[in-house]
């Protein structure tokens, strides 16, 4: 093709030069516009093979492996094949092996069980003399039992009295299901394999079958409806502890809902809002189930709440922010989303501009590493100190970069993202208390994310807002440490005959919020 520069040296006449010359202008802007669109493409792209196909890890170091899990299980297959063929190799094999697992100690609070192996003779073989204790040699292997069942008998003598002509005996003790056969240990197992373990009810009464234990579906079914009616006022409350904060995070992910009748299913929502962690106070994730993604659903559970909240682009959340200006709800914007459209981009073209972005919001994360343990009041100065130099050379650099980028491709739209949000981004450097992302709320969702490849869909709404309560509870003593199955059995326990006014102690948080609680009651 030639170029205008090129029809100096051409002998044609003005109106012919002027043809050509609309020709290049026009083919000029069509090989534009398809440069454009590959670009964008070719980004799409990349982004599809890493979703399918790689992990999901955003590190600028990451090199994907595939097959990862697959090849580690080759490799330990092959080596053990070598060794039957070359016990001398064995020796060399778990050298190798435990140098790249690097074994950690086996944890403290686990039960031992020892077994002493003592030699058959303590008499030495070559001379007969008695043998002397120098010392020990411990090895220590894990060990696990699957589901063990078993059976509570509840004896309840009864004592007549003559003389009166009454009968007494001691009371039965009071349960979340009355009459029911299963004890508390039985309905934790149930809700938090069903929950936690993301198992459908038919594995659970396969597992109990390998055991000769009937277990129905449809019992079960009952169990974990009656347990999540009881366990609502602990989530009602946890709610009202979460809205006591003044920051929160904030997402939604997508759940399939059975939509009867039609033999289909239609998209509800698991909306999810996390307390900050830069805040005193316990950790709480609260889900709440809605049928659908408005951003009605979000005013409708933070409508007397005031604060800020991080959120990411989503719509549904701006009208609620226009909404509530003259109420204080201030909206906080998530660095990860922005850092998101520059890793997508370099990883779709190794784009230079991207590559520096990153490593520009690098450094704000890195400054985010050096203040995590420090106080509210210091991790404020070290951001005046740092990080809003560091944000403000990078808005110049965004905003002198943008100048120089065409309108319409990825690089453009990673860039406008960042700029358009600017105000919100940078919101949380002027404080030593707001988070800089919403990673936290994110990490809690995955997990159930996942879960969803296991349990497909709900059954109705109702279900998909018991299943919110029960992860609720789950979620928040994962958060703050606790075992969700050895918290539940203690609760369940205790419930029946719990008086309400002290229900903010059966909460899965930490003991010594717990302590506190309890004191100011």
């Amino acid at each position: 093709m030639k170029t205008l520069a090129q029809l100096d040296h051409l002998n044609l006449d003005a109106d012919t030069r002027m043809q050509v010359q609309m020709l290049i202008e026009q083919s000029q802007k069509e090989i534009h516009s398809q440069q454009l669109k590959i670009q964008a493409l070719t980004m799409e792209l990349a982004y599809l093979r890493r979703n399918l196909f790689g992990k999901k890890s955003e590190s600028l170091s990451a090199h994907p492996d595939l097959f990862e899990e697959t090849l580690q299980t080759d490799l330990a297959a092959v080596h053990a094949e070598i060794e039957q063929l070359d016990p001398s190799a064995k020796a060399d094999s778990a050298k190798s092996t435990r140098s790249r697992a690097g074994r950690q100690p086996l944890p403290e609070h686990l039960p031992r069980i020892e077994h002493r192996h003592e030699p058959e003779s303590c008499q030495c073989s070559q001379c007969g003399q008695n043998l002397v204790k120098i010392g020990e040699d411990i090895s220590e292997q894990l060990d696990v039992e699957p589901a063990k069942f078993f059976v509570h008998r509840h004896i309840r003598p009864q004592y007549a009295c003559k003389t009166c002509e009454i009968v007494t005996a001691a009371p039965i003790p009071l349960a979340i299901i009355d009459g029911g056969m299963a004890a508390p240990g039985l309905l934790s197992w149930v809700l938090t394999s069903k929950y936690l373990n993301h198992l459908p009810l038919y594995r659970l009464e396969q597992i109990a079958a390998r055991e000769q234990v009937t277990l129905s579906r449809s019992t079960m079914a009952e169990w974990v409806g009656r347990s999540g009616v009881a366990l609502q006022p602990l989530v009602d409350r946890l709610t009202w502890h979460l809205l006591q904060g003044n920051t929160l995070h904030a997402d939604e992910t997508p759940v399939a809902q059975l939509d009867p009748g039609k033999g289909k299913t239609r998209k509800a929502y698991l909306w999810a809002y996390r307390s900050n962690d830069l805040e005193p106070g316990p950790r709480i994730i609260i889900f709440d189930y809605q049928a659908g993604r408005s951003g009605r659903h979000a005013q409708s559970f933070l409508e007397n709440w005031h604060g800020h909240l991080l959120v990411d682009d989503y719509g549904g959340y701006k009208a609620l922010f226009a909404e509530k200006q003259t109420e204080s709800c201030t909206e906080l914007a998530c660095w990860a989303h922005a850092r998101r459209k520059f890793f997508d981009l370099h990883q779709a073209n190794s784009s230079l501009m991207a590559l520096e972005a990153l490593q520009r919001i690098g450094n704000l994360y890195t400054i985010e590493v050096e203040g995590k343990d420090l106080t509210i009041a210091e991790r404020q100065q070290l951001r005046e100190e740092k990080s809003l130099p560091e944000l403000e050379a990078l808005h110049d650099w965004l905003v002198q970069t943008r100048a120089q980028t065409a309108n319409g491709g990825g690089s453009a739209k990673a860039l406008d993202y960042t700029l358009k949000r600017w105000g919100s981004l940078i919101r949380y450097a002027q404080t030593g208390h707001l988070p800089i992302d919403n990673n936290p709320v994110e990490n809690v969702i995955r997990p159930i994310a996942i879960g969803k490849k296991n349990w497909l869909f709900t059954g109705s709404e109702r279900a998909g807002q018991r299943a919110a309560a029960i992860q609720t509870l789950f979620g928040t003593a994962q958060l703050n440490g606790l075992n969700s199955s050895d918290w539940l059995k203690d609760t369940l326990i205790k419930l029946p005959t719990w008086p309400n006014s002290r229900i903010d102690e059966l909460l899965p948080l930490p003991p010594e919020f717990i302590e506190m609680l309890r004191k100011n009651n």
